[in-house]
């Protein structure tokens, strides 16, 4: 067995899905159970096999004797032919300059030994091989000349080594593809509930899972169909419920906000109004945002780098007007499975998180940076402002729905969704999003998409 810190090195490599373990577990039973079985049967088989060949091979003996024995010295000749080719059977003269070769040393050929001793006699002598000569050699005696009867090894029906490993060889390749077979019969139920999963989690429609089979595969499939079913239901009654909120609370804010102009009051009062106004209409367009369902991931890649330097042009126009600036670089040809909008979306709340709470604590300057490029096999969108920072101990946090900074970053108040919407938007595809506040040098929002293949000229 590996030691403790091999296998704390070794075994989080592997990540073995459900099906290679569930297929290991049950190929090394059925292999386990494969080798007791045959176990058993040759400790069983092995015992009456050797008395039977032992039997027959003094039989065989005990009547060539005797035939050689009664029959006329002429016709012995013709009788040794006879038995050799119809037979298979030599008999030749015994020398003392002969070269011996032992049997094998196994309890089945100890036992074989033995049986033939007791039948012919403790002078019988078995070998496997005299003068290089391989068969069954066993010697018996007439009158005073010592004899050796030959048996060919293939008459005798012995199964070698080499068909053992064949039969062995068979047994296992029906044992694992049993165990395949079976592994697959018991995770595929799971593997159709992990697919649909997966698309319900994309945000997509998921197939309806099949409500047949063993009991608790129909039960567990019914249950999901019915939460899917009520979790698209809900989804529909909050969009629809956010949509009556929106336009019931952005109706009397237009009409306050008329009133305010029309109404006498000093410039620094109308302003203060007007900001709080624009704060209330920032949040509900905030919560929009969130109840908004996320895009269908496209089939094949899209180009990010167009779609980000069209949102960076406008968004840079848009932050010169506030009095900010924003840089831009983008590598060309990067290629991801996301909606566009959906990157829309995600980049414009990092940019317009960055406007709002990154002004330089120096100057009180919105300074923002724009990166896109490939790293391995992601691609990196970075966003990066020169603003106060966060906590390192926040930054989990703040990513959670709601939630707002503190005032010495913030100085304004929000509903605290927008760093929610760009990791949920971001979970659809598979993405990553990590916020790092460096001493001095602001906060840097990184998102990491899986990057795609650029599709083919020639395909439409």
């Amino acid at each position: 067995m590996l030691p403790k810190r091999f296998r704390h090195a070794i075994l989080p490599r592997l990540r073995l899905g459900l099906f290679t373990r569930s297929f290991l577990l049950i190929a090394s039973l059925m292999l386990v159970s494969l080798g007791a079985w045959l176990q058993i049967f040759f400790d069983i088989e092995e015992g009456p096999r050797a008395m039977q060949l032992a039997q027959r091979i003094s039989t065989t003996v005990s009547i060539t004797r005797s035939a050689l024995v009664y029959a006329p010295k002429k016709v012995r000749p013709a009788l040794l032919l006879d038995l050799a080719t119809q037979e298979s059977l030599r008999v030749q003269p015994r020398e003392n300059t002969d070269v011996l070769e032992p049997l094998p040393h196994t309890v089945y050929w100890e036992n074989v030994s033995t049986e033939v001793r007791n039948r012919l006699g403790s002078q019988a002598i078995m070998l496997w091989a005299v003068n290089q000569v391989p068969g069954i050699w066993v010697s018996f005696h007439i009158d005073d000349r010592q004899y050796w009867l030959v048996f060919d090894r293939d008459q005798l029906r012995l199964t070698s080594g080499r068909e053992w490993l064949g039969w062995i060889a068979a047994s296992l390749m029906l044992a694992l593809l049993g165990a395949a077979i079976s592994a697959r019969f018991i995770n595929y139920p799971l593997s159709q509930l992990a697919k649909v999963a997966q698309q319900l989690a994309r945000g997509e429609t998921p197939t309806p899972l099949p409500e047949k089979g063993p009991l608790e595969i129909r039960d567990l499939n019914i249950a999901f169909n019915r939460m899917a079913l009520d979790l698209r239901q809900n989804e529909a009654d909050r969009e629809i419920m956010l949509a009556g909120i929106s336009h019931d609370l952005r109706t009397p804010l237009a009409r306050i906000r008329l009133e305010i102009e029309m109404g006498h009051l000093s410039d620094e009062a109308r302003q203060a109004i007007d900001d709080d106004l624009a704060q209330i209409n920032h949040s509900i367009g905030q919560l929009m945002e969130y109840a908004r369902p996320a895009g269908l991931v496209p089939e094949t890649g899209i180009d990010v780098s167009r779609v980000l330097q069209d949102l960076g042009d406008r968004e840079r126009n848009h932050t010169e007007t506030l009095g900010g600036h924003l840089q831009i670089h983008i590598e060309p040809g990067l290629q991801a499975r996301i909606s566009a909008n959906d990157l829309k979306r995600i980049v414009s709340n990092l940019i317009e998180n960055a406007r709002r709470y990154g002004r330089s604590p120096q100057d009180d300057q919105v300074r923002i940076h724009l990166n896109a490029y490939q790293s391995g096999t992601v691609l990196r969108i970075e966003v990066q402002d020169q603003g106060p920072g966060i906590p390192a101990t926040e930054t989990q946090r703040l990513l959670r729905p709601f939630a707002r900074g503190d005032q010495a970053r913030t100085g304004v108040s929000g509903a605290g969704l927008g760093l929610s919407i760009v990791e949920r938007l971001l979970g659809q595809v598979g993405g990553k999003f990590e916020l790092h506040s460096p001493p001095g040098h602001g906060l840097l929002a990184r998102i990491e998409i899986p990057k795609s293949k650029a599709r083919s000229a020639d395909k439409p």
